[in-house]
């Protein structure tokens, strides 16, 4: 998870009972497998005590910064969120590493184009297999 991240923030008031999700996520973030993913992501942990609602702030490797609000978000989804954003970072590093334009784009008419290459093989597969059920049954 840590791989895609160059910093993370967690910021919560310990006393408050709604940081059960800044607390799992930052076991997560300490954990050593998450650790070894990137040891140069920089953990920030503030602990408040006035009544700002904790909340998480990421910042991926690309410089997109992203902040949760960990009092509706469990520490799980937070995780999911990360690694979706993650593996699109991970293609359009891909792409730019390849000289493709990003975001790509694909024409209109390209979209509602027909693939009938599709549409023969399932006829074949569906041919193909009706034909041995009657050679078994016959």
């Amino acid at each position: 998870m840590l791989k895609f991240l160059l910093k993370v923030k967690i910021e919560f008031n310990a006393l408050d009972p709604p940081t059960a999700a800044c607390m799992k996520f930052l076991a997560q973030c300490n954990a050593r497998k998450a650790k070894e993913s990137n040891p140069a992501c920089q953990l920030q942990v503030k602990r408040r005590t006035d009544d700002h609602p904790p909340e998480i702030t990421v910042t991926f490797v690309n410089g997109v910064e992203e902040k949760f609000d960990a009092t509706s978000t469990s520490a799980q989804n937070i995780r999911t969120m990360i690694l979706d954003q993650g593996q699109f970072v991970e293609t359009e590093q891909m792409f730019r590493d390849n000289g493709e334009t990003w975001p790509v784009v694909i024409p209109e008419e390209e979209l509602h184009q027909t693939f009938p290459g599709t549409k023969l093989l399932t006829i074949i597969k569906s041919s193909l297999y009706s034909v041995s059920f009657r050679r078994n049954f016959s």
